[in-house]
């Protein structure tokens, strides 16, 4: 698998990473281990995990496969804090005191001396972004920390915490069916040197086709706890977006899946979309969409069809 800068430090990641959300509750021990073996076989190095995911079993399970499954060296592991864990008051938050807890949380969990990528999982209004960013150089010159990055952030407040702290990476949501941060999170990164990492980079699910005709019964979009998480982008507009991609698909002899996967890598600033999976099997054919490069005229096609409106005072990107 390729290998990319991430923004413009000099850490070097797989040009997919690997999403563990699913690990600890979708996902038992098992299969994540072979998913992890299928991941690093391919040349994946970026794995992303956060605190809260399962209640911390997703960085308890990663952390009980590095080792004894895959080497520790192997990988760059990502995790990310700032949401609530418990009620206590250092059980969530941008704060000083509870970043530095959900860090020694972290590193407790995935049972290693360091974290390559630590990232703030959200904005938190409540805390001065003095104090927050405080933390992140605490706990890069600790030496606990080697990368920082954040995430879900718009475009000002990236640009505001860049400018106070050195920002690797900013992990959003960006698909086809979700291009809203090319208005203001796309120029900021690359004005600060920052790298993007796409989070539900198949419009959470809905690019793959599975959607076209109903609600497959294994699905997300027919779970009580996920189906509104898929609805948001189950529109007119994304049924367009994905006849495209199913017609490109089509003419390429591969699936929705790789187009829509291929499409997002390729953006310009994109170092890694964030790819996560309930099995092996999706997550194979999520690892497929590394040997496809779209034509020129299939991006611009794609391009057109899921084309956003920006107006005055956004720039157009470049």
């Amino acid at each position: 698998m390729e290998k990319r800068q991430l923004g413009s430090s000099g850490l070097r990641v797989s040009r997919m990473a690997l999403g563990t959300m699913s690990w600890g509750s979708e996902t038992d021990a098992d299969e994540a281990a072979s998913q992890l073996v299928a991941f690093v076989d391919a040349g994946g190095t970026l794995v992303d995990t956060a605190d809260i995911y399962a209640d911390g079993d997703g960085e308890r399970i990663l952390g009980s496969l590095l080792g004894d499954v895959i080497p520790r060296e192997e990988v760059v592991i990502a995790t990310k804090a700032v949401a609530r864990r418990n009620d206590g008051p250092f059980g969530g938050g941008a704060s000083r005191g509870a970043l530095l807890s959900a860090l020694d949380g972290s590193l407790r969990r995935l049972g290693v001396d360091h974290i390559d990528l630590w990232q703030l999982h959200a904005w938190d209004d409540s805390v001065p972004l003095a104090e927050t960013l405080s933390a992140l150089d605490y706990a890069v010159r600790s030496g606990k920390v080697r990368y920082t990055g954040v995430s879900n952030y718009s475009g000002w407040q990236l640009a505001t915490a860049a400018a106070g702290t050195s920002l690797v990476s900013t992990q959003v949501e960006y698909s086809l069916v979700e291009r809203g941060v090319e208005r203001e999170v796309l120029p900021a990164a690359r004005h600060h040197g920052i790298g993007i990492l796409p989070w539900a980079p198949l419009g959470r699910g809905v690019l793959t086709g599975k959607y076209r005709t109903g609600t497959p019964a294994d699905s997300r979009g027919a779970s009580p706890a996920y189906a509104g998480y898929v609805e948001q982008h189950r529109t007119d507009r994304a049924a367009r977006i994905v006849e495209a991609v199913t017609t490109a698909a089509d003419g390429l002899g591969t699936s929705p899946l790789a187009v829509a996967l291929a499409w997002v890598r390729d953006r310009p600033g994109v170092v890694a979309p964030v790819v996560g999976a309930r099995d092996t099997g999706q997550l194979t054919g999520s690892l497929a969409a590394e040997d496809i490069t779209l034509p020129d005229a299939i991006k611009a096609a794609l391009d057109d069809v899921s084309a956003i409106q920006f107006g005055y005072p956004e720039r157009w990107p470049k």
